[in-house]
Parts: structure tokens; sequence; C-alpha cells
């Protein structure tokens, strides 16, 4: 059994006046709703459970009729623990999806599933890096960054949950990802194709391309 975790807590900034971001609308449904219509598309998922800022729970209940919604906690880890604390027992594989991604492609859902049924532990979604990367010290380039290895990371990421449950639990440091504190347990993380759609809606900016993409 295969669940979904959308994590919008954490989201709690505002791109437009009074809305947290996972209720700004673009192209006539919240982010978070187009991120729940993507994954009712994918056949294998099972079960629904959104990550909210405390403060937002009920609000984005009301949005989202019909999934569980929990509180989320001061930081993503927490939230996402928070996350795998609702999931029933029977749910064996999990996606951590960030809520600021309403337009990953289900195609990619699939691929980060088909990963974990074929034996994988842990898979992210990613693409090769276009920008050339530079390291800088003190406002001065020290080198340039070989990008041939170097890929962007996606959601959703996939995992068995005991895999999972067993990272959370031996957590010491800072994570900016889930797949950060398994690589730590020396696990694997297989890497599947993401794709362009699933940019991150973080800024005004980014909200402004999305709503030009799709409002059209």
């Amino acid at each position: 059994m295969t669940a979904l975790i959308l994590v919008a807590a954490g989201s709690g900034q505002r791109l437009a006046a009074g809305v947290p971001k996972a209720l700004v609308e673009v192209a006539g449904d919240s982010l978070i709703g187009h991120c729940i219509a993507a994954a009712r598309q994918v056949d294998r998922i099972h079960e629904l459970v959104v990550v909210a800022p405390a403060a937002e729970v009920d609000r984005i209940a009301a949005d989202v009729q019909g999934v569980t919604v929990v509180a989320g906690g001061a930081t993503r880890d927490a939230s996402v623990r928070a996350g795998l604390l609702a999931l029933p027992e029977a749910v064996e594989m999990v996606l951590i999806h960030d809520a600021a991604r309403p337009f990953t492609p289900v195609e990619v859902y699939d691929r980060v599933i088909t990963a974990l049924d074929t034996g994988a532990d842990a898979v992210i979604p990613a693409l090769p890096v276009a920008d050339t990367i530079k390291r800088v010290a003190d406002g001065i380039v020290v080198a340039t960054v070989d990008r041939c290895d170097l890929v962007a990371v996606q959601t959703p990421q996939g995992f068995r949950v005991a895999t999972l449950r067993c990272a959370h639990e031996q957590q010491t440091d800072a994570v900016t990802d889930d797949a950060m504190l398994v690589e730590t347990m020396g696990v694997p993380v297989h890497v599947v194709a993401g794709s362009h759609d699933a940019f991150k809606i973080t800024t005004a900016f980014d909200l402004a391309v999305a709503r030009a993409m799709r409002e059209v």
C-alpha cells in the first residue's frame, strides 16, 4: 500500500495578502488542490495526508475535503514526522511531496513508485543542472564546480516507510530533504527523471511564471 504525504507546513509565507501559500490560486484551483488532483490520477496512491501549518489546518481542510489534514511542526522534518504518524499501519511505501510543486506530472509519481516496486528503498526525481556552478567565498570565486554529475532534486521523493521512519528516528543534524536523512544511514538513494513542470513556487516571481504558463 502506497501513501502520499503532502507537506504544506513551512509554506506559511504569503504570496498573496491574507492567503497561505498552499491556498494561492492558479488556473482556478489552489496550489494544494492541483497537487491533490494529480495524486488522485495515480492509481497506486491509496492514501493522502496533508501536513499544514497549525494555524491553517481548518482552512486547508476546508479546501481539500476528503483528505486527512494534520498539523505540522516548526521544521520540515518535524512536519514529515507528523505525516508519518498519521499513516495507516498497512502503508508500506510513502511519497513525500511539496505543496509548492503543484504541477508535477503524473509520470514523475509513476516513475518514483515503479522504482520502489522494483526494490529501491529510496528514490528521488531530479534534473541535470543546466547552469554553470561556482563556489564562492567572501565574494570571490574560488572554484568552478564540474556539473556533469550534478542534479537538481525535486519531489515527490519515495521511500519504504520502515526506512524513512528509521532515518527520522536517527536524525541528529538539520537536513533539507528526506533523502539526505536516508543517505546518512548509508542507504542507496536511486534517481529517476524529474520534470521541468515540477518547478517549485517559492517567490512572487515563481507564482507569476506559473500563472503565465497555466492561465492561457
